[in-house]
């Protein structure tokens, strides 16, 4: 079903478009935009009980897709190294080995994934180091630190959820 907090999360596919012009104000603005429809789709679905199978699947992709779009550019114009670009992907690589050692228990179907603290964390550090990035301002390692530490801090956060859960990942 498509609610207005479903659009919002699809508006970021159009707005990690404004990452293939070479101005760093559109891609300044598509960040800020990005942040507010994360943040509004969130708000409003749990606000008018518009939560769905749908966005819940939906908003971590777009989110995703729009992080990724503007890493591959940034890359592409020689503004971030490789490492860096790494950093900003210790969560998903995190979330990407959980989900393996779900499958490997035999536990992944009954998982139910949704936002983890060290998740929004993450978030809220990467889109000031993606507007800082677009608008060619100088970052230092610390932030990507930051990203590499809650990137694997999401590890022990998605056991602790299956625990509680109730999900047999025991050893």
């Amino acid at each position: 079903m498509l609610t207005l907090p479903n659009l919002l999360s699809l508006l970021r596919v159009p707005l990690a478009c404004l990452f293939f012009q070479d101005n760093p104000h559109y891609r300044a603005v598509a960040i800020i935009l990005a942040m507010v429809t994360d943040a509004m789709d969130g708000y409003l679905a749990r606000k008018y009980k518009q939560t769905s199978a749908l966005g819940t699947i939906l908003d971590p992709i777009t989110d995703k897709l729009f992080v990724f779009v503007a890493l591959v550019i940034f890359l592409q114009e020689d503004r971030l190294s490789i490492w860096q670009a790494a950093a900003f992907m210790c969560r998903d690589f995190s979330v990407f080995l959980f989900s393996i050692y779900l499958a490997i228990r035999g536990v992944l179907g009954k998982y139910r994934y949704g936002a983890i603290w060290s998740g929004k964390i993450t978030t809220a550090i990467q889109m000031p180091m993606l507007f800082m990035l677009a608008l060619n301002v100088s970052i230092s390692p610390f932030w990507y630190a930051g990203l590499i530490i809650f990137g694997a801090l999401s590890l022990p956060e998605l056991y602790l959820e299956a625990r509680r859960q109730r999900l047999q990942v025991k050893h």
